[in-house]
């Protein structure tokens, strides 16, 4: 805390409204009324003398020289494909190739990868299939693309900077600030590779270094500089989230700042007509909901304008959808027909609907008894076990000739045995829950027709059946389950092939199947079918379908992963990531964030709360142990960068998917300026700008400059050698250019989670 009240509180003076101050150089620049919302509208100028402006702008400098350093420094090693680079340089090819892929995250940081492949002659031949790939041998550009995410990580040093400093911030908090993330293992490591999290963090820095300008320029509403910064904070806000959908965790971090600043001016002392409210939050909606929707949308509509190619996430999309993409098959579906014969494929597994003559055991494994009827199995190959005959469900009328079309009732015959496919309530194979799904003789009596009919359920593709383009689920209506098959494997005696059996579960997903073959038709049909031209989709019917597949397979990557970790993990760095190993020289690279750094900076996160609730409590008891003006620089800026930190952080707790610690990084950035800010609340005396005295309400009536002692300059240079100590420390393990020995793994590994590679 500031020594001035800390002498304060020594003298016995707390219980005092109001305290002499001690005198303070006035400074002419400043003007009190430039801060009262009701006073004239003037910009304030500058409290900072030319020389200090100078050296603040030399140490800036330094600093984004020294993160350049940082961040360039041998970014040619390794010469192969590292961790995630294997989807996010794919995604970079397919943008120059113009292959619809599918990705959970929205399209900016992918297509500026791409952007960059493009301005460097890369012509996206290479996929980035493995990890340990050699980028040499295969003749990729890699150092160009590692370039700008290098580059942007740098550029994040000197914006966090400026922020600190627009904030208020000395120098030497700054300063701080700046090296802490200048100097951390982890965003050095995440930031010279193909990666994605550089430009998340790049435009998020932005989006708050913009708010804090438009904070700055609060006396002077609907001003050319107030516009400006309003809409450059939306526009920060828009890329950060045409990044990630976490963009949305720094629209809730600015979004609480702008309901608080609201709060403020519908206060009546602020002599504000409902009138002027509202044009405030008019302002800021347009500002700041509509310019980064219409920014996200925008991305979004470059993204489908250059995939105009049939590619590897076609399957992921409608049919609708994918008929959109030239030389997609969804356009070469042929209509189906009453009495074709057709092959069924099931669209999760890829496996036919398959029969052949042998029979279920009577009694399986675990005693259960079964039909002993004909088995229907999934095979992975198309044969001649595999075709069906769809026919009417009407003896008197065949319908020979006629389209199948949505919801129409359907018998299927396969054609090899001469058998109608069959449910009955008897359970399957391997799911006693399910039932057993077999066939039923043509030459039977036909008693067991009511078993052998399936409603035909169209899910795109339009209403009539079509190969390819149409998936349907082939709903019985006797019993009401859908035909299903799942990866699990039958006995030896059904050849190991997958079971199919009747799913109670008819909304399940994975009920899907499409037909990809009719077979029979000759080349002249299948020529005409294939000219269809390329359809077109409006853009907004595109992105909502994609924004719903998104979402719902983000929030299905809940596979295991060896080195994910939960959310309690990430500040303590219980556990890291192993990015690469090359064991023939034992070097590697493992993602660890600085341990002493992340430490420090979650103890100065500790402190936040301990002064907030001390102050909160003694000024309901009547003490004021802060200075007015130390204490709104505490709530207003460390407070923000406070919230920051919990938005950006908290809501991984909810969320049910696979985590890993890279998703702390922007959290990281902000526990950084917060360990910054607590530096400078510990060790500068005052704030820049009107002295208040300790009391409720007490109104400004001097102007001072902050204070900055010697032992907040020793202190800052203590935590940055221990900072840059640490960061040497770990530094072959961030960057893998050297191997580490054995021993020396093993002195590293402070903590018994961090799976360092140990072969020798």
């Amino acid at each position: 805390m500031p020594p001035s009240w800390l002498s304060n509180t020594a003298k016995g003076q707390l219980r005092q409204r109001t305290v002499a101050p001690a005198p303070a150089k006035a400074v002419d620049a400043y003007r009190e009324e430039d801060h009262d919302h009701s006073g004239p509208k003037k910009i304030v100028t500058s409290l900072f003398s030319k020389k200090e402006q100078n050296n603040s702008w030399l140490v800036l400098a330094a600093l984004t020289a020294v993160a350049l350093v940082t961040r360039f420094y041998k970014i040619s090693e390794p010469d192969e494909v590292v961790f995630d680079e294997v989807h996010f340089g794919k995604f970079a090819s397919y943008y120059l190739r113009r292959e619809y892929f599918f990705d959970v995250h929205p399209p900016l940081a992918k297509m500026m990868l791409g952007a960059m492949g493009y301005l460097i002659g890369y012509d996206g031949h290479f996929l980035f299939d493995n990890i340990g790939d050699n980028y040499i041998t295969n003749n990729v550009p890699y150092i160009g693309l590692r370039a700008l995410p290098a580059f942007l990580g740098a550029l994040t040093v000197p914006i966090v900077y400026q922020t600190m400093r627009e904030a208020g911030f000395p120098i030497v908090t700054c300063a701080l600030a700046g090296f802490f993330v200048t100097f951390d293992n982890m965003l050095v490591t995440q930031t010279r590779l193909i990666l994605l999290d550089s430009m998340l963090v790049f435009f998020m820095v932005c989006s708050i270094f913009s708010y804090v300008k438009f904070a700055k320029t609060r006396n002077v509403p609907f001003s050319f500089q107030w516009w400006f910064w309003l809409v450059a904070t939306g526009l920060n806000i828009g890329l950060t989230m045409s990044v990630k959908m976490v963009g949305l965790f720094t629209v809730a971090t600015i979004g609480v700042a702008v309901l608080w600043d609201l709060w403020i001016l519908l206060d009546i002392r602020r002599r504000l007509t409902m009138q002027e409210f509202m044009n405030h939050f008019w302002a800021r909606a347009i500002g700041l909901i509509l310019v980064p929707i219409v920014v996200y949308l925008f991305w979004f509509y470059v993204h489908f304008a250059v995939l105009t190619r049939s590619g590897s996430g076609d399957d992921f999309m409608s049919t609708e959808f994918q008929e959109t993409l030239k030389g997609n098959s969804m356009a070469d579906g042929l209509y189906v027909k009453y009495g074709d014969n057709i092959t069924i494929k099931h669209k999760d597994t890829s496996v036919y609907l398959h029969s052949h003559p042998h029979l279920y055991p009577l009694r399986y494994d675990d005693g259960r008894i079964s039909s002993n009827g004909q088995q229907v199995t999934g095979y992975a190959h198309r044969d001649p076990n595999s075709i069906w005959q769809i026919t009417s469900d009407d003896v008197a009328n065949p319908r020979l000739g006629e389209q199948v079309k949505d919801r129409d009732v359907i018998r299927l015959l396969h054609v090899a045995t001469s058998s109608w496919l069959l449910a009955h309530d008897v359970a399957s194979p391997t799911m006693s829950t399910n039932e057993e799904i077999t066939t039923y003789s043509t030459e039977e009596d036909g008693s067991r027709f009511n078993e052998t009919t399936f409603q035909i359920m169209l899910e795109s593709g339009g209403d009539k059946f079509r190969t390819v383009a149409s998936t349907f689920k082939l709903l019985h209506v006797d019993t009401q389950v859908a035909i299903w098959t799942h990866s699990q494997k039958l006995p030896a005696w059904g050849f190991e092939q997958q079971e199919v059996n009747g799913n109670k579960n008819i909304l399940q997903k994975s009920n899907l199947w499409i037909s990809d073959k009719i077979e029979g038709k000759n080349a002249t049909e299948i020529d005409q079918a294939s000219q269809k031209p390329v359809k077109k989709r409006a853009f907004i019917l595109k992105f909502l379908e994609l924004q719903a597949k998104m979402i719902s397979h983000n929030a299905g990557l809940t596979a295991s992963h060896p080195y994910q970790s939960m959310p309690i993990e990430w500040p303590v760095l219980a556990k890291g990531i192993s990015f690469w190993t090359q064991n023939d020289t034992r070097k590697q690279i493992y993602l660890i964030g600085n341990p002493l750094g992340m430490w420090i900076a979650l103890a100065s996160l500790a402190v936040i709360v301990g002064v907030a609730g001390a102050d909160i409590l003694s000024r309901r008891r009547g003490f004021y142990p802060l200075n007015q003006d130390v204490q709104r620089r505490f709530y207003s800026s460390t407070g923000f960068f406070f919230v920051g930190w919990i938005l950006h952080y908290m809501p991984f707790f909810l969320m049910g998917r696979a985590l890993f610690l890279h998703h702390y990084m922007p959290a990281q950035v902000f526990s950084y300026m917060v360990l910054a800010a607590v530096h400078g609340f510990i060790f500068v005396e005052g704030v820049d700008g009107p002295v208040s005295e300790p009391g409720p309400e007490t109104r400004a009536r001097r102007v001072q400059r902050a204070v900055v002692p010697a032992i907040a300059y020793g202190s800052a240079v203590l935590l940055m050698v221990l900072h840059l100590a640490s960061f040497m420390y770990f530094a072959p393990l961030s960057y893998g250019t050297s191997a580490v020995d054995v021993p020396g793994l093993a002195r590293r590994k402070l903590l018994s989670q961090w799976d360092f590679h140990f072969a020798k």
